[in-house]
């Protein structure tokens, strides 16, 4: 009935009665003019269709003057309607209309042009089912302030639900009701704990992002079910492969290990095994358990601490490729020429028996370093073979297009209370890429072959850039005073490799890759395969992490259903059909909301450990400028403000196609790229911001 409904609707360009859409479908019973209705009140709630005030039904997009979209609220008052697959719309602090940050929104547009302008009609959906906020104690009587300070409302709690809260204290709230302008009934879910226990302030953040540690009673019993080891009777119908030389290589810390790898050479074939953890075998559709991992989606690395997707009874028990133990696994094998083609491949469940957990840094000294440990000397010629294996593919991956934006990523170092005590870059070798290699050829494979059979499934998909964001990018190179040579024809992977390469010897290379990046689309799930843009991959999927991510347990699920039990009937198609893509939206919501988070964490962690660094000065680099002045960032990664208050000596302008704000007198500009010598003046942990001031130099050369 709903494209049934869609396709009527998309040829009438006039609202409609639900009884006016009956007729035109030409239905006559109550059952169906009933179904019609709520088919109608679903489009409307996925904002396919907009219901006037008259109870009348149009599409969305036919209405070219309506937007519907996130409302983003920053901390000045005006925000952007955040749309799919168009420009976000401005809305200015007088045109908000009572909406509130994250609010899904009706929007008109009310100016068109370089800068598109509207304003709020109705707030469609407020999702405020639970904050987290701190409590308060003012005036002899407790308040909530939310650690959302975007989200501009007040909260009125139910007096019995504080009884266990103290001044300090970090809550979850629920809103029953609104009860005024604004203004909201609540009471306390749970008590995080108080805001200087340690690891509070983190589990604050996950909470705020619906990232939760306890699994709940029916998860934990069935646990009670789940064994601790593999039964035998489990290996019927798989292939041995406990004799191979199969190990893995992980972090120092890592203790949810997803995939092992193995290989030999004859000289001109690579025999590459990737073999991935079987949590499918473990965690069932329709259960308890199989529902939590839909629900959490992922699982999130907040600092040095995880809010896993499986309980650890899976995630480092017997999901685990774990040293010297059987396992059971789902193996992608594959047969690999010397130009990194896979020439043949197989897939199947198998068990292992891994010989060694590796870590990062004991493969680097070998792969790198020729520094061998003698507990991997064994294992040191596959190693380097499996590296140079690595090396092809990489090639062949460059050469399709691939690009490759080495973005830095920085680690937190905490001390045994969680106070940040130490901000490091993560550094990427060897070892790490090859492990990315041989997943990413996996993950290509396994997409390849169902591809192939025209089947549903779950694929990560990349779709290509807006074009005008990429001339605006271009622009900008250009007012840098950069040449870009020839044009960059059409939106293709090879032509943003080549704009990328022509760009990694200027100064601002790292500013501007990081800029080109955002202004590419996100990498999402779909049951729709459009292939992955920044890999120039036709084909792809996620098969390799099932302990920590809910797509690749799906695709391990189809894989079982159609290369296992052989099942391709009508009703298992059609069920796929129609439940993959809110598979994949949930995944993809779900995704962002956890690297949300570990954005936070790390946000709010860089400034707990420049709170004791405040007068201290660094050398750094400017980010990004904006009318109110200038970030920039430090050698280990740490970002903070320089307010143009704070500029002497004259006034600045801020030239937003320079992106460099210039002294109306003395033409001193500060531009990105450039390096400045800064002093810290502030931080706040409460707020995650760092404020820097810059250290001038008078003739002489001396610092002031």
């Amino acid at each position: 009935m709903k494209d049934t409904i869609i396709n009527l609707l998309t040829n009438i360009h006039e609202a409609k009665t639900d009884m006016e859409i009956n007729d035109l479908l030409k239905l006559k019973s109550v059952e169906d003019y009933k179904l019609v209705h709520d088919t109608l009140e679903q489009l409307v709630d996925e904002f396919i269709v907009f219901k006037t005030k008259k109870d009348k039904y149009i599409m969305v997009k036919n209405c070219p003057n309506l937007k519907i979209g996130k409302l983003s609220i920053n901390k000045k008052g005006y925000g952007f309607v955040i749309l799919d697959k168009e420009e976000d719309l401005y809305i200015s602090k007088e045109n908000i209309n009572n909406a509130i940050h994250d609010d899904y929104v009706l929007a008109e547009i009310i100016k068109r042009g370089i800068k598109r302008e509207g304003r709020i009609l109705r707030t469609l959906k407020r999702d405020i089912d639970s904050l987290v906020g701190e409590v308060i104690l003012e005036n002899d009587s407790y308040k909530i302030e939310l650690d959302d300070e975007k989200k501009d409302i007040d909260i009125v709690i139910e007096d019995n639900s504080i009884d266990n809260c103290v001044s300090g204290s970090k809550v979850v709230i629920k809103l029953l009701k609104e009860i005024g302008k604004k203004k909201y009934l609540g009471t306390i879910l749970k008590v995080i704990g108080h805001k200087d226990d340690p690891g509070v302030d983190i589990l604050s953040i996950a909470y705020k992002y619906n990232i939760y540690e306890d699994f709940g009673p029916q998860v934990e019993e069935e646990l009670t079910k789940i064994p601790t080891e593999v039964d035998p009777k489990e290996l019927v119908g798989r292939k041995d492969l406990t004799n191979e030389m199969i190990f893995t290589i992980d972090g120092d810390h890592t203790k949810d290990i997803d995939d092992a790898i193995s290989l030999t050479f004859d000289g001109k074939i690579y025999h590459l095994g990737v073999h991935i953890a079987d949590v499918s075998h473990y965690v069932k559709e329709n259960t308890a358990l199989g529902d939590e991992a839909y629900n959490r989606g992922t699982s999130s690395y907040l600092a040095d601490k995880v809010i896993p997707m499986l309980p650890h009874k899976l995630s480092n028990g017997i999901c685990s490729l774990n040293e010297g133990v059987v396992r059971l696994t789902m193996s992608c094998t594959m047969d690999i020429d010397l130009n990194g083609k896979v020439v043949s491949y197989d897939i199947f469940p198998s068990y292992i028996k891994s010989r060694k957990k590796m870590t990062y840094p004991k493969v680097n000294d070998i792969l790198m370093r020729n520094i061998v440990d003698e507990a991997y000397a064994p294992f040191a010629d596959t190693l380097r073979q499996m590296n140079d294996l690595a090396k092809i593919l990489r090639k062949k991956k460059v050469g399709r297009g691939y690009i490759e934006f080495e973005i830095d990523e920085a680690e937190v170092i905490q001390d045994e209370n969680g106070i940040a005590i130490g901000i490091e870059k993560r550094f990427r070798e060897d070892g790490e890429k090859l492990i990315e290699d041989f997943m990413i050829v996996a993950n290509e494979t396994v997409a390849t072959h169902i591809s192939n059979m025209q089947l549903p499934f779950i694929y990560r998909v990349h779709a290509e850039p807006n074009q005008d964001k990429i001339d605006d990018f271009i622009n900008l190179v250009k007012q840098l005073g950069y040449h870009i040579n020839g044009k960059v024809n059409g939106l293709s992977p090879k032509a943003m490799q080549d704009l990328l390469k022509q760009l990694e010897d200027k100064k601002e290379f790292k500013i501007l890759s990081s800029m080109l990046l955002r202004s590419m689309k996100k990498a999402e799930y779909s049951k729709d395969n459009i292939g992955h843009f920044g890999l120039a991959s036709q084909n792809y999927t996620h098969f390799t992490s099932p302990i920590r991510r809910f797509p690749d347990l799906t695709v391990h699920r189809l894989l079982k259903k159609y290369l296992v039990e052989k099942d391709f009937s009508m009703s298992t198609i059609n069920y796929l059909e129609e439940n993959l893509p809110q598979i994949a939206e949930h995944s993809s919501e779900r995704e962002v909301a956890s690297v949300n988070a570990e954005r936070d964490v790390v946000d709010m962690k860089m400034a707990e450990y420049m709170e004791k660094h405040i007068g201290e000065e660094y050398n750094g680099i400017i980010s990004t400028v904006t009318n109110f002045g200038f970030f920039v960032e430090l050698d280990n990664l740490v970002e903070g403000l320089v307010h143009v208050n704070t500029l002497k000596g004259d006034y600045y302008t801020y030239v937003p196609e320079l992106l460099s704000l210039i002294g109306k007198s003395t033409k001193k500009v500060y531009r990105i790229g450039d390096e400045v010598r800064i002093r810290v003046i502030n931080a706040s942990k409460e707020a995650a911001l760092i404020d820097f001031e810059l250290v001038e130099e008078n003739k002489n050369g001396d610092k002031k």
